[in-house]
Formats: structure tokens, C-alpha cells, sequence
């Protein structure tokens, strides 16, 4: 199974792709995960790829696997990925 690819070799592929220089694409994706982290709680989409969304787990019950003691888990926020179907379709090749 192959590895995937290091931050250093996809800033490499993009560059040789678009023929922009590695700096300018580094400097992209630093702006583009920046924005990415600020606009997580309105939902952040890539184009083509999906999209960033903030969901709220509700309360539930939970055990303790230790003891066996039955526990409450408070409700929290949590960030999901949800895959564009433009993606799926390209990667499953359907």
C-alpha cells in the first residue's frame, strides 16, 4: 500500500501542475487552512472536495468500561468533514 503524500510533496505536485512557484502555493494553503479554521462554525466548503461543518453531539449516557458505572456525557461541538459527492464519485470511480 502506498504512503500518502507529505505536505512538502503536494505543495511540490501543485506547483509543477500550475506552474506557480512552490512559495506562492505554500503561502496559499497557510491562507486557505487559516480561513478554513475561522470558518468552521459557518461551514467552510472546499469546491469539489466537501465541506467543513461544526455539529453538536447531544447529551447522552456512557459507561465506564472499568468499573462498569454508568456516567452522563455532556453535550459538545465537534467538527465533521462531510465528503462532496463529486468527490466520491472521482475517487470511487463509479
Amino acid at each position: 500500500m502506498a504512503k500518502s503524500m507529505t505536505k512538502s510533496q503536494i505543495e511540490d505536485n501543485i506547483a509543477k501542475r500550475t506552474g506557480v512557484p512552490k512559495k506562492s502555493v505554500k503561502d496559499v494553503l497557510a491562507a486557505m487552512t487559516e480561513l478554513s479554521y475561522e470558518e468552521a462554525q459557518n461551514s467552510f466548503t472546499i469546491p469539489g472536495i466537501g465541506k467543513l461543518v461544526l455539529v453538536t453531539r447531544p447529551a447522552r449516557k456512557g459507561r465506564n468500561p472499568r468499573t462498569g458505572e454508568t456516567i452522563d456525557i455532556p453535550e459538545k461541538q465537534v467538527v465533521k468533514f462531510r465528503i462532496a459527492k463529486a468527490c466520491k464519485d472521482a475517487v470511487l470511480k463509479k
